[in-house]
Parts: C-alpha cells; sequence; structure tokens
C-alpha cells in the first residue's frame, strides 16, 4: 500500500486505532472494509445480544443453539462475513485475507465469546475445515466439507484421553483396527476428553485421532485420523465436561467412550499412519485465531477496568478507583502488557504470510505461550479493581478470566510449547559459541596490536 494509501486510512477508527503503521500498510483496501464491517458487527449486533443469548439457553435448552445465534449467522452470511479465515488456497470460496489481515479480524470477534461463531470463524471448525480442505478427497470434501463452508452443520476435534499424556501426542491410545470380517470397516475402542458437547443436535461429526498400527518402529506413523459420524452406534458421551465449572453451552467439552464403534474405512484422511502430518498442517493458523481472539477479549475487559475506575459511585475514601496511584499504575501496565501482546501475534500472522506456517513456528509458539498467560494475568488485575463484583456474575470477567485460562492449555499446555522453543534454542549455542570464540580471537589480536596484557580465558569474551 503507497504512502497517500496509508493516509486514507481512518486510523483512528476503532477497529484501526491500535494497530500499529506497519499493519496498517500491509492492510489491502479489501481487508480495511471487512475489518471495519466486523466491527459493526460485532459491536452493534454481539455485544448487545449477550443477555439474549444467556436467557435463551435457558428458554430453549442448554444445548441447542439459541435462535438469535441462527439469525445472526444469516445476517453474517448475507453481509459477506462468513469464512472470513479461510486462506486464499481455497480459492473463489476465500475473502482473499492474509493471516495478517484475518488476525485483526479475529481480535475484533474476541471481544464477543460467540462472536466468532456467527462468522463461521470459530474453533474448532476452523481448524477443521482447513483440515478436511486440504487433505481430504473430493468425495470427502463434498460429504464433510461443504456443510461446514454452508454453516449447515458443526465438526468437533477428538484428540485428547485421560488416560495418557497426550500432549505428547505420540502416546494416544484409542485404537483403530480393521473388521477382519469386513475390511472396509473400522472398529474404534479407546476413550476420549474434550470435543463438543454431543448433546448439540447441531453438531455432525468428529474428527478423531487413534492408533492404527501400535507395532510401527516410527512412533510418527502409528497414528490415523478418521471422521467418525455422530450416530455412530458404539460411540457415547458419557457427560459434559465443565472448566472450572462452566459449561459453555450449547457447545462445551464431553468425555466420550469408543466401544466397537463402526465407521467405513473412506472415512480415513490422506491414509493410514498420517495423523501426524495432518495435526501439524491443522494446529499453526488456528493458534494464532485463538491468540488474537483472547487479546479481543482482554481489550474488552480492560474498558470495563476503566469503567469501574471513573464510576463517580464508586468512591473509597472520596475518590475514584482510578485517582489511586497503584490502580493508574496497574492500568499504565495492563495497557503495555495488551499492546505488547497484539504485537507478537501480529508478527507471527506475518511471519506465516511471508514464510509459511511451518517456518513460523517459534513465532507462532512464543504466541501461544506468552498471549494466554499475560490474558490471565491482565484480567486477574480488571477483576481485582472490580473487588467483590468482579468474581461474580455481575460482569463477565470471571468468564473471560476461565476462557483465557483454558487457552493455556488448548492445542498443547504452553509447558511444551516452552520446551520446544528452548530446545530449538539450544541447538543455536555452537553457532553462537563460535561467534564468541571469534570475538576472543579478535581481542588476543588487539591486545597484541595495543600491547596490552589482558588473559581472556575466563572472560566474559
Amino acid at each position: 500500500m503507497s504512502s497517500s494509501a496509508i493516509e486514507a486510512i481512518d486510523r483512528e477508527h476503532p477497529a484501526l486505532s491500535r494497530l500499529p503503521p506497519w499493519t496498517l500498510e500491509k492492510l489491502s483496501p479489501n481487508a480495511v472494509r471487512l475489518i471495519k464491517q466486523v466491527h459493526h458487527f460485532v459491536e452493534t449486533e454481539c455485544i448487545p445480544a449477550e443477555p439474549i443469548f444467556k436467557a435463551q439457553l435457558e428458554q430453549y435448552g442448554r444445548w441447542k443453539s439459541p435462535p438469535l445465534i441462527r439469525e445472526l449467522r444469516g445476517k453474517a452470511k448475507e453481509a459477506g462475513l462468513f469464512n472470513l479465515f479461510l486462506p486464499k488456497t481455497f480459492g473463489h470460496l476465500s475473502p482473499g485475507l492474509t493471516n495478517l489481515e484475518y488476525s485483526c479480524c479475529a481480535e475484533i470477534m474476541g471481544r464477543c465469546y460467540w462472536a466468532a461463531q456467527t462468522m463461521n470463524c470459530h474453533a474448532p471448525d476452523t481448524g477443521n475445515m482447513e483440515l478436511l480442505a486440504k487433505y481430504c478427497n473430493e468425495e470427502q470434501k463434498e460429504k464433510w466439507l461443504m456443510p461446514l463452508l454452508r454453516g449447515e452443520t458443526y465438526s468437533a476435534y477428538s484428540m485428547t484421553e485421560p488416560d495418557k499424556a497426550t500432549s505428547d501426542a505420540t502416546n494416544i491410545a484409542c485404537r483403530i483396527t480393521r473388521d477382519p470380517n469386513d475390511p472396509e470397516t473400522l472398529i474404534i475402542n479407546g476413550r476420549k476428553l474434550y470435543g463438543n458437547c454431543k448433546w448439540n443436535d447441531e453438531l455432525g461429526f468428529y474428527i478423531l485421532m487413534a492408533c492404527s498400527d501400535p507395532d510401527n518402529p516410527d512412533p510418527w506413523k502409528r497414528h490415523s485420523t478418521v471422521i467418525v459420524p455422530k450416530d455412530t452406534p458404539g460411540f457415547r458421551m458419557i457427560r459434559n465436561l465443565t472448566i472450572m465449572g462452566y459449561d459453555h453451552a450449547p457447545d462445551g467439552h464431553g468425555e466420550y467412550i469408543y466401544e466397537n464403534a463402526r465407521v467405513p474405512a473412506k472415512n480415513i484422511i490422506l491414509g493410514e499412519g498420517r495423523a501426524f502430518e495432518i495435526a501439524q498442517g491443522r494446529l499453526g493458523p488456528g493458534r494464532i485465531h485463538h491468540c488474537m481472539r483472547l487479546i479481543g477479549q482482554t481489550e474488552r475487559a480492560y474498558e470495563l477496568a476503566l469503567i469501574r475506575a471513573t464510576d463517580p459511585r464508586k468512591k473509597p475514601r472520596g475518590k475514584l478507583i482510578g485517582e489511586f496511584d497503584s490502580n493508574i499504575e496497574r492500568l499504565a501496565n495492563m495497557r503495555l502488557r495488551l499492546d505488547s501482546l497484539r504485537l507478537v501475534v501480529l508478527n507471527a500472522a506475518h511471519t506465516m504470510d511471508v514464510y509459511g506456517n511451518k517456518a513460523g513456528r517459534y513465532a507462532i509458539a512464543q504466541s501461544k505461550i506468552l498471549v494466554p498467560e499475560m490474558a490471565v494475568k491482565i484480567i486477574d488485575e480488571c477483576m481485582q479493581m472490580y473487588g467483590g463484583q468482579g468474581l461474580t456474575q455481575h460482569s463477565p470477567l470471571p468468564e473471560m478470566w476461565t476462557y483465557a485460562r483454558f487457552v493455556r492449555i488448548a492445542d498443547g499446555p504452553d509447558a511444551a510449547h516452552r520446551h520446544q522453543v528452548g530446545r530449538d534454542e539450544l541447538k543455536t549455542a555452537s553457532r553462537i559459541k563460535k561467534r564468541h570464540d571469534e570475538y576472543r580471537k579478535t581481542c588476543d589480536e588487539l591486545c597484541q596490536k595495543w600491547k596490552v596484557k589482558i588473559d581472556t580465558r575466563d572472560s566474559h569474551l
């Protein structure tokens, strides 16, 4: 974008005002238009309707999508705000946004927990749609992908297990075997945690990662990914899993049993033993989406803290809450942290655009580690400024905090990502040591030149 085009952007628009100049200059006119549209939709259609959403859950049943959501999905689709996450590889189905441009939309969606769902840009369906588009054959795409893209159904991803340390996914033990009497049928046995709640009538199928070849000498080729329809006999949900006490209806999470569940072998995606290839291709963009939505949510929590800080009804010791030095510093620190987190995620998104998902894995891991952890701390500070009310349903802060805490685990615990980053950093040590050895060598030469006697053997050089 030219400098004149950048100047033409309304940088004071609330959808753009927090974006750094280097991001603004990389936004296409189409992206700017969509970002503003998303902002208007979330601010006018979603946030004011949050009490309606909760009321309809109680009125129509907690495990049914409220009529409000169905209406807003129709509005978003009509306005061209459906499937904004789709990369350019989707051709005419994609709005053509880069990862960086979509990140700007995702932050705005995060301001309301379910806003992304109204635009068909919610987890896990975004990751599942990209997975199905990238790895499925044409028959599978027509049957499973297209209904998701049209917003006719929802999907779930089933990977985590309660009896194994599945943060190391090579431990996944849920078994897939071929029926000895019918090789074209798979038999599945095992136990899974998470995956959206089966009680929601609109949920259509699960994408399951399970072990199909336990004796393969290569642990990365022992697992397969298969599509399991929700109504598969032998596949049942034991209970809803609450997250810190919240059931997150109408989607939620479940605990599942596969007990001789039978699915067609043609439901295997890409081929047997290729689950890890699929999983790695799925996770990169989704982690960025999670993080950017979390920044939007945390921004909203910060706004609530600002309102509380200036509420004339709240004057301990005759002063506004925001007039105490400790709270002024608290607000400043939260602002600085939030702006820093945004830069981290925007950098990761742009890195993916320029170098690809695989090359951007460090920036992706950096986002996944830093954003949820810091968001938890910022929202906690906002709750602190609210006092006792900040822990109750008088504000959305407890639910925001819970979601942020959940994202520290979602798509892999941050400890696993730290391990990856630390391990990659250690690989650079030999190269760094070589450079420091050159410092010492040059210092010795300079000592000879200037006739200075220094023993550099134990110095920082």
